[in-house]
């Protein structure tokens, strides 16, 4: 082709037709090639015609491949001569690309060759100076439009006003609202949006809803815009009620949406602990193939849990991963979780079983889990081969593991099992902590080793182990139940001198110890002490 253009005139056709089939035809792939071609063609000293040079150019601004336009406009000036239209469309590309001064500077060079700005180049400027916030500037080429004998447009008024809205000048706002009537024009959807998103970064709610029923009197219906600027106002002004109101309009009824302000309004139900409401919300995302926020999604699936609404948290889990959109491992073991707290682990791995199938890859945290909910369910067996497993697709068993593991021991009396076990875990290395003590000495407690739970919390003691007040108890608790309240006593007074405040369970255990017994009157003083201890109210709510 390329020696065809060095021939003859028909060059010109042949590489327009190309241009226009590219840009047109091929979308993002053609404005590449098409704009290589260009280039290639202009090194030879070949242009194609002014009308596909502006074809070419305004193709690339619309694409946003701004860089490229400006080269092209480059170009063409060496080849061609540019026409308003291709004056027009680079000053553009400059404004979108946040570069009104040389927007400003193409303008009077384009003045300077002789070449008159129409409406929509002015409109152009004045929207590029706005949006830089330069105000006063943009106000004084719309003077210069009118001297200039081009009339301003609906336009050029709802750029005007925007610029001042965004800025919070409402009363010049208004005042260039009065003059866009009295030249004959009526405000439409873009010049309405911007009155209402002004008055709604405003927080003046009231007047934004005013605004949107002006709208819809003068016969125009408003658009996903306004509905997501009054979400987003709604959002910011915190009236989530209203926000939620909006966001279920706008869910319903097909428009596009704002996420940040969805995922705020969601952000609050979670908090309210409305899950179904959030959970609803979430579903119409995933009717439109998107999907919230991983943020979002493992505290609406650990909350629907905590409700007792595990089958809809399964099914929110499985419709993700059917649209391809798969829940993260971290949501994924926060369902887990809250399936292993339920019980009934034959269900749970029946689950589980369909998960990995959909692609559902466990980490530690995962194998943890289900050791957890085996252990606490008395599946002990299934723990084990878990770790097991967990073993061989080489996740190394942590101290969660180990005390999992050995919680579930001691909770069936095997309190020899648990030390064997504790060893194994130091032979790896990993270092007990105060959660390992304390299940050690209930594990002895539970098979009446008390004796051996004391040697155990003595020697903590001497070893210099931080304690909680969990371990206290544990100890104050096997007391109580044989009646040694004068031990159980000591430790609460070993507490305090410690620095751990007793708690709801320390006073219960204690008060029980003395009812068993028939110090009944002394069990009041203690009931008298929680009081000034604020875990009366406390002792009140576990025992009703």
């Amino acid at each position: 082709m390329l020696e065809l253009s060095q021939v003859s005139d028909k060059r010109h056709g042949e590489l327009d037709l190309l241009l226009h089939v590219l840009c047109s035809q091929f979308k993002s792939f053609g404005f590449r090639y098409g704009y290589d071609i260009f280039i290639m063609f202009s090194k030879k000293g070949v242009f194609p015609c002014l009308k596909t040079c502006n074809f070419l150019l305004s193709s690339l601004v619309k694409a946003n491949e701004l860089h490229k336009s400006y080269e092209v406009f480059d170009v063409t000036c060496q080849g061609v001569a540019p026409d308003v239209f291709t004056f027009t469309t680079a000053i553009n590309a400059f404004c979108k690309g946040g570069r009104a001064g040389d927007a400003v500077d193409l303008f009077c060079k384009m003045e300077g060759l002789g070449v008159s700005p129409n409406v929509v180049t002015y409109n152009n400027v004045i929207d590029g100076l706005c949006k830089s916030g330069r105000l006063e500037e943009a106000f004084r080429f719309k003077d210069r439009m009118v001297r200039s004998k081009v009339n301003p447009s609906v336009v050029t008024y709802g750029v005007l006003i925007n610029g001042l809205m965004k800025k919070e000048k409402f009363e010049e706002a208004s005042e260039v609202l009065v003059e866009m009537y009295s030249k004959g024009f009526a405000p439409n959807e873009v010049v309405f949006n911007a009155l209402i998103d002004g008055y709604c970064r405003k927080g003046d709610m009231i007047e934004a809803l005013r605004i949107r029923d002006e709208m819809v009197l003068k016969g125009m219906k408003p658009n996903s815009v306004t509905f997501n600027t009054l979400l987003q106002g709604f959002c910011r002004s915190n009236q989530m009620e209203q926000a939620e109101q909006v966001l279920g309009y706008i869910l319903s009824s097909g428009l596009s949406v704002n996420m940040d302000a969805c995922s705020y309004v969601v952000h609050w139900l979670l908090e309210m602990s409305r899950f179904d409401s959030a959970l609803k919300i979430v579903r119409e995302l995933l009717l439109r193939n998107i999907k919230a926020s991983d943020s979002l999604l493992t505290p609406l699936v650990c909350g629907l849990c905590k409700c007792e609404k595990h089958s809809e948290a399964i099914e929110l889990w499985f419709m993700l991963a059917g649209k391809g959109l798969a829940a993260n491992t971290v949501t994924s073991n926060a369902l887990l979780h809250g399936l292993c707290e339920r019980g009934n682990m034959e269900e749970i791995f029946e689950v589980l079983k369909q998960m990995l199938e959909k692609g559902l890859l466990l980490d530690r945290i995962s194998y943890n889990t289900l050791i957890f909910g085996c252990c606490k369910w008395g599946k002990i067996e299934e723990a084990f081969k878990l770790k097991e497993e967990m073993v061989q697709h080489e996740f190394q068993p942590d101290t969660y593991t180990y005390n999992f593991l050995m919680k579930g021991l001691a909770d069936m009396g095997k309190i020899d099992d648990v030390h064997r076990l504790l060893h194994e875990a130091e032979e790896y290395g990993l270092v007990p902590n105060v959660y390992t003590y304390a299940l050690l000495l209930e594990g002895y407690c539970n098979v009446n080793r008390i004796e051996d739970a004391v040697k155990l919390f003595k020697k903590l003691v001497y070893e210099k182990v931080e304690l909680s007040s969990v371990v206290y108890n544990i100890l104050i608790a096997a007391y109580c139940r044989v009646g040694n309240v004068m031990e159980a006593f000591k430790l609460r007074d070993a507490m305090k001198s410690g620095g751990i405040l007793p708690t709801c369970a320390t006073y219960s255990s204690l008060i029980h110890g003395m009812c068993l017994i028939g110090r009944v009157d002394e069990a009041k003083e203690i009931l008298e002490e929680m009081r000034n201890e604020d875990c009366f109210l406390m002792y009140f709510v576990i025992l009703l």
